[in-house]
């Protein structure tokens, strides 16, 4: 089982709480910053004197290092493999990323065709060959680091180490999807489009804490978290949104927050349970979501 694996007479808690306490201080710190700035105005001078690849770089290189810094960490740290960090099966399930990948751009990409077709005065084409292509590159080298960070500090290291020590699926559950929603509190998204955005955040993180327990492993919130970001930059930027990139479009139109938080949270993303828990056969929905964690031989891992 994904979280019961990592049990052992080696386990120690307080070894997990170095990287959360300074990623949050981090976060903390980053949020004091932007409330006292126009993040967009900021941004702007930012792409004005080093362009958009560049800034892209810069904002998406800390979270791409922080993801090589957690492997070594888990590793080093805890003696433990990348691989019990990932999943409960014997080696990481490639097809299973793959097929989420898949699936979401997919998705992805059929409803911004539909959202351009059906309104294009919101959108002007953005595509210019040399710097698309230059951004083509270094989004697919980062973003998936990037997007594989969240996932691994989130679903991976945080519900781990939570699971471990309270016995518990739901709190580890609870705690760390209402934690990834509020760590993009400080995104200019939601400084544009209030608070009400952090629906759609808190959300997608009930979604992925939900495939990761169901599926017992990460490779399905890998697949998709990485199709997400990567193909949504690579289809359309903005004057507002945190990646401001050589994008295909750009959408021209004043953000609001209404149908389109509450569409994915609350229609798309239960389709999409439903689609992986058909093919992958999901079963005892309530015990793998709120169930305890019972540890066999428990006298051999006395902390």
């Amino acid at each position: 089982m994904f979280i019961e694996q990592v049990k052992t007479k080696n386990f120690r808690f307080f070894l997990y709480l170095p990287i959360p306490v300074l990623f949050f201080a981090v976060m903390i710190a980053n949020y004091i910053a932007a409330s006292e700035i126009d993040t967009e105005q900021a941004m702007h001078q930012t792409i004005a004197a080093f362009g958009e690849n560049m800034t892209f770089v810069m904002i998406i290189l800390p979270l791409s290092i922080a993801c090589l810094l957690l492997w070594v960490w888990v590793k080093v740290i805890h003696r433990q493999s990348i691989t019990s960090l990932t999943t409960s099966r014997a080696k990481v399930d490639w097809n299973r990323i793959l097929f989420s990948f898949g699936l979401w751009a997919t998705i992805s990409i059929v409803l911004t065709l539909a959202v351009y077709f059906s309104h294009p005065e919101n959108f002007k084409l953005n595509f210019q060959p040399v710097p698309f292509f230059t951004f083509l590159i270094l989004a697919v080298l980062f973003i998936p680091l990037q997007t594989s960070f969240e996932e691994y500090l989130f679903r991976g290291y945080l519900m781990q180490g939570i699971g471990v020590v309270t016995r518990s699926r739901l709190i580890p559950f609870l705690i760390t999807s209402i934690m990834f929603g509020l760590m993009h509190i400080a995104n200019p998204e939601v400084g544009k489009m209030g608070n009400i955005i952090l629906i759609y955040y808190v959300g997608t993180g009930f979604f992925l804490g939900i495939m990761t327990l169901m599926d017992e492993g990460l490779e399905l919130a890998l697949g998709f978290h990485a199709a997400n970001n990567l193909v949504g930059a690579l289809l359309v930027t903005s004057d507002w949104t945190v990646f401001q990139t050589h994008s295909i479009l750009k959408d021209m139109s004043e953000p609001s927050a209404g149908f389109d938080v509450i569409l994915p949270v609350f229609v798309i993303y239960p389709i999409l349970l439903y689609i992986y828990s058909r093919k992958y056969q999901w079963k005892n929905w309530k015990e793998k979501l709120t169930g305890k964690i019972v540890f066999e031989n428990k006298e051999n891992y006395d902390q």
